[in-house]
């Protein structure tokens, strides 16, 4: 079932979805998800070994040909990168919503709050998940926005973790040539985490 069509379906309110019915959708776009993922390093894979092949090879006929068949693959890596994202905030809306059940199970929220999101929401959110410009970083902080207009997030469920946020510095430290192997980048997230715990604790 289509994913919007499922989470507006009129016998089935979000406001009545059980924390297990949205584990499920959870589950399913976390797998396929995953299975995206693996195809893009499969790719990134077969990509490398074209470049490799290409820069041993002198034939101008054959390099033609690793050249088109590098650009298929790009193609193809492109076209599952718009899928990889669409995915992810798919995974990323329903997570939120399992969470908000959950706590409102727990007594930490008000249960109205979900019986109080619109289907105006919705629509606003669904066309963030379609837009191929809004990465699932700027969809997060957006959908915490508009789940906020029903009921108080949990702040310290809403966005990236601290310790997430150090990992991400860290990869794009990586990224820059400023740590050199992922044993050096695990050390220095341990530090990172543990100073930011320290901080915390003063």
């Amino acid at each position: 079932m289509n994913f919007f069509t499922w989470l507006m379906t009129k016998r089935k309110t979000l406001a009545t979805m059980s924390v297990a019915e949205l584990r499920a959708q959870e589950m399913l776009r976390t797998n396929e998800r995953d299975r995206m993922h693996a195809r893009m390093q499969k790719l990134s894979g077969e990509k490398h070994k074209i470049i490799e092949s290409g820069a041993k090879e002198k034939t101008p006929e054959l390099r033609t040909t690793y050249a088109q068949q590098f650009d298929q693959l790009h193609t193809e890596q492109m076209m599952i990168g718009r899928q990889l994202n669409l995915r992810s905030k798919e995974l990323l809306t329903v997570s939120r919503l399992r969470m908000l059940r959950e706590n409102a199970q727990a007594g930490r929220t008000e249960i109205g709050g979900l019986a109080g999101i619109r289907e105006a929401d919705l629509a606003a959110i669904e066309q963030l998940i379609e837009n191929d410009s809004i990465t699932s970083e700027m969809y997060q902080e957006r959908l915490d926005e508009i789940l906020q207009l029903g009921h108080a997030v949990d702040k310290e469920s809403a966005g990236v973790s601290p310790a997430a946020q150090e990992l991400l510095k860290i990869w794009n430290d990586m990224d820059a040539g400023l740590i050199k192997d992922t044993a050096e980048a695990a050390d220095e997230a341990e530090r990172r985490v543990r100073e930011r715990q320290k901080a915390s604790e003063a």
